[in-house]
């Protein structure tokens, strides 16, 4: 980086610097000089902790380790184990009668239910694209997918797939707000009459509001399990103007809340990037963020929606609001960052300075003219990843109040997410919540890369089961159970979001509307997509589950043992054809390098990446370490022989490849003898994946980055 200038002790990177001093600063009512002392106090505090939570990590994982070589090739014995890991300390004992009391929590994320996109901070398009996918119009979502059939191939509009999504809009009009004795596929025209709707509704508090006028309005606003559904009325519309009621669309309340992602969808492994994540934060906390690009041959301008304005029933005024409710998710405890050194010379954990400078870029919301932009209840909203057990969730609440003293806010104005992604949370999640309960709204499951902990944690006691079989195993279904039951336990119903886990498959849309009710009926109030279209579809999900009347019901349940959650899915005698070997690694390898190349040569973190079989699967992280991991694991026990594994990479590099020849920014991995710097990461990951920190890709994955940059400059 360039000469680093000196703050408060700390050497920073210039480019750090100005966003800070020139740009963040100004208008929260912090002083700068404050802001430095207070920042260089804070890392005097938190770094001795940091570190030895990772010393932690790495002490018990070494008598894990050594526990599993002891019992490899045993039948695995679940009481001892479990005994063995309280013994050490990995377990800790489970609290009792606590619940959760987070206060100033926004409507979105305690009292409605509904789909949560996740979106790379880096790119300002895809972050406004999110942000306005709180409103999505149902006709487009079923018109673009395959949610009805596949999409026509033909130029122009296709009449008969139209007619199909009208009449797939009005079935679900009639299934989430029908009217009394008719279907709205047999209204001639809507109305509001003393304050109800003509056609009447089954239930008549449904109506929320209309535009235009009551007698001809331009557009209806219903409401059913807490979201809105705007039938759109417009006779000179192409659609509307062929359609009996004049329905020109049905748009539906889709993405509430959006998560801004620092972590595992992104690249940042300089100062340069990680002002550029900032600063698109910032955009978004004032409300300014912008972007420009080329679509169909002109350029677009996108700015962020402004809210949506109705008339209530009664003819009142009716604002609701035009975006997304923002999350933003910093990184975890292990990744450091070259933007900041600290005065013995070292790099600053790069998760204090995400918690610092992401609630400094929120205090332009919160302190706005006229009222907050994002969180009309006043809070900010942090997801915190990659923790491992509930000593480290108690240095993450310590760390949110001391950046709150810092920044001059009340307690507990920072809101806490905790992902349940590594095993030690999962298997002490009370602890965990409770170590944060006035100010955690968010758990999930996500089973990506907790797979990828489970896979790391029992990596001497023997080979995995194949990547498909580790996902019906039983630590997984008492996984995702635990989650949601545990959450229910301590009051996250009606206080906070409990998730599930992303659709990698942004094309599989009718296979998603199928699958992914599952998220609402398990209980969950909140579950992943990944694109605005996605979240649309998905919506009709919470539409047609009461998530709240289902928590009632699942509260009921008893939750799953923990010796379930603790069993490894270890193979028990392979009994896998050399066929059957063969197509996992190459399957594991394919992925590995599929992403990667994106990673280390692109500075891409999270896309739509060709698998083995050329199906488009969202990719980031999560999923490279699975992967990675895997290899890693079938290595260490012979299911796979080194040269094998050379020979699987570098025929899988020629495939990428080929998957990639037509984008002109790829550099091709096949054939460098070597000189490629996203294969050298991929073998790096593979071979040495047993060896890296609880199998994190980071860093790793930053090395090589870090190498490329600096080759082209």
């Amino acid at each position: 980086m360039n000469k680093a200038v000196e703050r408060a002790g700390l050497s920073v990177a210039p480019e750090l610097v100005r966003f800070l001093e020139d740009r963040a600063i100004p208008g929260t009512g912090v002083d700068a000089k404050s802001f430095w002392d207070g920042l260089a106090l804070l890392y005097a505090r938190f770094t001795p902790e940091n570190r030895a939570l990772l010393a932690r990590r790495d002490e018990l994982q070494s008598a894990v380790d050594g526990w599993n070589r002891t019992h490899r090739g045993q039948n695995f014995n679940r009481e001892a184990y479990v005994g063995f890991l309280r013994e050490i300390g990995y377990l800790v004992p489970e609290p009792e009668g606590f619940r959760i009391n987070p206060l100033g929590v926004d409507d979105e994320v305690a009292a409605i239910a509904g789909a949560q996109l996740v979106v790379p901070i880096l790119n300002a398009r895809f972050l406004l694209n999110a942000a306005n996918a709180r409103w999505g119009s149902l006709y487009d979502a079923l018109y673009g997918s395959d949610a009805i059939q596949e999409p026509s191939a033909a130029q122009g509009y296709d009449a008969v797939r139209g007619a199909e999504v009208i009449a797939w809009g009005r079935r679900f009009l009639d299934d989430a707000v029908p009217l009394t004795g008719k279907s709205h596929a047999e209204v001639d025209s809507y109305c509001v009459l003393n304050e109800e709707l003509r056609p009447a509704l089954v239930d008549p508090f449904a109506l929320a509001g209309y535009s235009g006028s009551a007698e001809a309005p331009t557009a209806i606003l219903l409401r059913h399990n807490g979201l809105h559904i705007e039938i759109r009325i417009d006779r000179s519309h192409a659609i509307g103007r062929a359609d009996r009621a004049g329905i020109a669309d049905v748009v539906l309340e889709s993405a509430l809340t959006t998560i801004c992602d620092l972590e595992d969808s992104v690249v940042a492994v300089d100062a340069e990037d990680k002002v550029t994540a900032y600063a698109n934060w910032l955009g978004l906390m004032q409300g300014k963020l912008e972007a420009t690009f080329a679509k169909a041959g002109r350029q677009v301008r996108r700015r962020l929606a402004e809210d949506r304005e109705y008339k209530a029933p009664d003819g009142s005024a009716l604002v609701l609001p035009g975006r997304s409710l923002l999350f933003v998710r910093n990184v975890g405890h292990l990744m450091t960052t070259p933007a900041l050194r600290l005065e013995d010379g070292s790099e600053a954990f790069e998760g204090i300075l995400d918690a610092v400078v992401t609630t400094l870029g929120a205090l332009h919301d919160l302190r706005a003219p006229g009222g907050s932009r994002n969180s009309r209840a006043g809070s900010i909203y942090i997801v915190k990843p990659k923790m491992h057990g509930p000593d480290e969730v108690a240095f993450t609440n310590r760390l949110f109040d001391a950046v709150e003293d810092l920044l001059g806010l009340d307690r507990h104005t920072i809101k806490v997410g905790v992902m349940d992604e590594e095993r030690r949370t999962s298997a002490n999640l009370a602890a965990c919540i409770e170590a944060v309960k006035d100010r955690i709204v968010f758990i999930n499951t996500g089973f990506l890369d907790r797979t990828g902990d489970e896979i790391h944690t029992s990596m001497d006691l023997g080979p995995m089961l194949r990547k498909p079989d580790i996902k019906n195993a039983e630590w997984m279904r008492a996984y995702e159970d635990r989650n949601v039951l545990i959450g229910l336990r301590h009051g996250f119903s009606g206080k906070g979001q409990i998730g599930k886990g992303m659709w990698a498959a942004p094309d599989r849309m009718r296979e998603m509307l199928s699958a992914k009710i599952g998220h609402p009926h398990a209980g969950a109030n909140t579950a992943w997509v990944p694109s605005p279209t996605a979240a649309t579809l998905h919506a009709t999900h919470y539409h047609r589950t009461d998530v709240f009347e289902r928590q009632l019901e699942r509260g009921k349940e008893a939750i799953p043992p923990l010796a379930s959650l603790l069993t490894p899915p270890l193979a028990s005698g392979s009994g896998w054809s050399r066929e059957e070997t063969q197509r996992e690694l190459e399957n594991n390898a394919q992925s590995v390098l599929g992403y990667v190349a994106r990673w280390v040569e692109q500075g891409v973190g999270c896309s739509k990446v060709p698998d083995i079989d050329d199906i488009g699967l969202m990719e980031d992280r999560a999923t490279l370490r699975i992967s990675s991991q895997h290899i890693a694991n079938w290595l260490r026990h012979g299911v796979v022989e080194a040269q094998q594994v050379d020979d699987a990479l570098r025929r899988m590099a020629a495939k990428v490849d080929a998957q990639n020849a037509g984008d002109p920014g790829y550099t091709a991995m096949a054939g460098t003898d070597g000189n490629s710097f996203a294969f050298a990461a991929a073998c790096a990951l593979v071979f040495e994946g047993a060896g890296q920190p609880n199998g994190y890709t980071e860093p790793l994955l930053h090395r090589f980055r870090t190498a490329a940059k600096r080759s082209t400059t």
